[in-house]
């Protein structure tokens, strides 16, 4: 049984990744937020404690999952960001070139800066702000310096419950159960929601068939939050009771 050794997995895309991937592989599955009793303790920021985890496990493939993902968040902690969501890509790189194994790295569809309605694979990047920047710096360093690798672009993930997805339906969710009775929503953000476990499978997919590059993977369709905040009050059957505003994302 092959071995995957994935680094910050205690978010939405590492529960994902667990549950695809556990039946078929031997794992090991870190994370400085343990929060699931499948995970372990590792900050993968601190080169030699992940160097060390890493060979004693001796993995078939390594997986560097975690980021720092909230706007605001990296927007207002910019060292911490770039430490986290470019400088760690580089100790990643560098062991799974030292193993001589494949690396996986996620990276975002935000590194597009959004003036066009749809992207495809021809389009380049141009990430505004510092999550979008940080994420592309991190997918070129992998591109240009590890031997092998799968870069996988992410849209608008979804599908990990309230312990998981801290994002924009749980967001929602939280007003709601809060009792709010009018939710104020943009109305010029659209985007295309993937379910993290879609996303988790082709990934698979990817890695079996050896089909190693950079992908924009995201699940067909395109929506906006405005009508996907819609689509939920209906589902909650709450269309008489909230009001939704829209508003300008500016």
């Amino acid at each position: 049984m092959k071995r995957i050794y994935m680094a910050g997995s205690g978010g939405m895309l590492g529960e994902a990744f667990y549950t695809q991937f556990k039946n078929e592989y031997e794992l090991k599955c870190t994370d400085k937020d343990v929060n699931e009793s499948w995970l372990s303790f590792l900050d993968f920021r601190d080169f030699e404690s992940y160097k060390k985890d890493v060979m004693s496990f001796k993995p078939d493939y390594l997986f560097h999952l975690g980021a720092y993902t909230d706007l605001e968040f990296c927007e207002e902690n910019a060292d911490d960001t770039y430490l986290t969501n470019t400088l760690s890509v580089e100790n990643a790189v560098y062991l799974s070139n030292q193993l001589d194994i494949p690396l996986l790295y996620i990276s975002t569809a935000g590194i597009f800066d959004g003036k066009k309605d749809l992207y495809d694979d021809w389009d380049l990047p141009n990430p505004l702000g510092v999550y979008a920047r940080s994420k592309y710096m991190g997918e070129r360093y992998v591109a240009e310096n590890a031997k092998r690798f799968l870069v996988c672009r992410a849209g608008w993930m979804m599908g990990a419950g309230p312990n998981k997805d801290k994002k924009f339906i749980q967001k929602l969710m939280k007003q709601l159960k809060a009792g709010k009775k009018e939710l104020f929503i943009v109305d010029d953000k659209d985007g295309t929601p993937t379910f993290s476990h879609d996303f988790a499978k082709n990934v698979k997919a990817l890695i079996e068939n050896e089909y190693w590059g950079l992908y924009n993977m995201v699940c067909g369709g395109q929506t906006s939050r405005l009508e996907v905040a819609g689509e939920l009050i209906n589902m909650l059957g709450l269309q008489d009771k909230v009001k939704i505003t829209t508003v300008n994302s500016d």
